[in-house]
């Protein structure tokens, strides 16, 4: 099955903040080694995790989510920290790129499109990158089926390291890995995971 949008729309109606405030390590791990903030794209960003971390540290942010919820929580926690969020609720493959951009760092951190809607946003987000920008991404694999620290269980909505060569194989330099985690990211991502990291610069 494919998430509808009632489906978070339900789970980022609850009151705690289901996958925590703190960025993702990767995603933070990463972005701090960018000497110098741009401008930052983050999909399917839900309550806003990465988003205000990345403001709180120089970043111009522009976040999409399809979940009005997700969009309430996430301008809360930004606005407790004094910070602004440029969030757009709607449909990804509906969102000007090229309008907004270009940009310097695409996030896509647990941003988990089918294999159709891929097809239209990666290409888009390619084309939407300033000359040396990049593509950050945590997705997890379809070994993480085989675990309970959550994540789709629809094959179509996992992703694999072959999978980011072939979607970015134009860009400069690529890295790509599957590997097992340890998340601790609240109640639905906590434990042992696989997931696939990649960082492709352009």
């Amino acid at each position: 099955m494919q998430y509808p949008q009632q489906f978070w729309d339900d789970r980022y109606g609850q009151s705690e903040y289901v996958y925590g405030t703190h960025p993702n390590d990767f995603f933070k791990e990463q972005l701090e080694a960018i000497p110098t903030p741009g401008k930052l794209l983050l999909l399917a960003e839900g309550e806003g995790r990465n988003a205000v971390f990345a403001a709180e540290h120089g970043w111009q942010v522009t976040a999409v989510d399809f979940s009005e919820n997700g969009k309430a929580k996430a301008t809360a926690l930004a606005e407790s920290r004094g910070l602004r969020l440029d969030y757009h609720v709607g449909d990804v493959t509906q969102f000007d790129f090229e309008k907004y951009g270009p940009w310097d760092v695409i996030g896509l951190i647990y941003s988990h499109f089918p294999a159709d809607v891929r097809a239209k946003v990666f290409p888009k987000c390619l084309t939407s990158l300033r000359p040396g920008g990049q593509i950050i991404l945590e997705l997890f694999t379809p070994e993480q089926l085989n675990y309970t620290s959550g994540g789709p269980k629809d094959l179509d909505l996992l992703y694999t390291a072959d999978q980011a060569r072939t979607d970015f194989a134009q860009a400069k330099t690529l890295y790509a890995e599957e590997l097992v985690i340890e998340l601790d990211e609240s109640k639905f991502h906590r434990g042992p995971a696989a997931v696939v990291r990649c960082v492709a610069t352009f």
